[in-house]
Parts: C-alpha cells; structure tokens; sequence
C-alpha cells in the first residue's frame, strides 16, 4: 500500500521558513511539521534558504545596531571578523643584517646519533652563543 502524499500549504511554508530562520534543525523541522528530513528538504528548499537567510541578516542588523551605539565589544568583533583586522601578541622584529641581535629564541637540536660531527659543532654553537649571552653587562642607568 503506497504512502499518503505528504500536502504543502501555505501555512506550513510559513512555520519552516520562521523555524529555518530561528536556527532549528532540519530533522528537527521535519518532526514538528510531520514529515521525513529528506522530504522537507525537497518540497522546502526554497524555505529552509530564505529563512536562514532572513536569520543571519536579523542578527546581523541587531549587532551593527549595537556597534553604533557605541558597544565596543560588538565593535571589536566586527572590526576582526568584517574587516578583518587582528591582535599583534608581540611586535614584529625590527629588520637588522644583524642575525643575532633579533633573534628571539634559540633551537637545540636533539643528539639523534647521525652525524657526531654535526652534532658536536651545533653544541659548540649553542656554547658559545650562551656564553656570549652571560658576558653582556646589564645597561647602566644614568640619573
């Protein structure tokens, strides 16, 4: 015996479409109206796009309003994720021919026990580099 043909009204466009707008799910959707997901994506494609789009252009319009009355966390947020502006957690390096003076971290290499001779002269490098680190004198003061 075949199914009942699932009837589509106007009423029924409405609630998808205000349902799709509010962000519930379309299995979701599907349950409340009384119809399998896969039909509802069918027979409401049309709804479920528009409503979703009428819901982030509400919320969208709401958080601009916001920022325009001066919330300055909604104007953070939408400076980063519209104009995609970004924090700096440490300046950039000043450019220098000077290796050395703008390096910020020093890499160890582990002893994989390939190549002794390497591995002696990268310790001998870090040697050095550290001792040169301790000889410095701490900047003096002048009042």
């Amino acid at each position: 015996m075949a199914r009942k043909a699932f009837a589509v009204n106007e009423a029924m466009s409405e609630k998808v479409r205000y349902l799709a707008g509010l962000g519930v799910s379309q299995d979701d959707i599907a349950n409340i109206i009384g119809c399998a997901p896969k039909t509802l994506r069918k027979r409401f494609r049309d709804e479920l796009d528009l409503g979703m789009a009428e819901g982030i252009a509400t919320i969208a319009g709401c958080l601009f309003l916001a920022a325009k009355a001066g919330n300055v966390t909604v104007q953070i947020f939408l400076m980063k994720t519209r104009a995609h502006w970004r924090e700096r957690t440490s300046p950039d390096p000043v450019p220098s021919t000077d290796a050395e003076t703008n390096s910020r971290a020093v890499v160890v290499l582990p002893n994989n026990n390939r190549d002794p001779e390497l591995t002696r002269v990268l310790q001998e490098a870090q040697e050095k580099y550290f001792a040169r680190k301790q000889r410095r004198p701490p900047p003096q003061l002048t009042a």
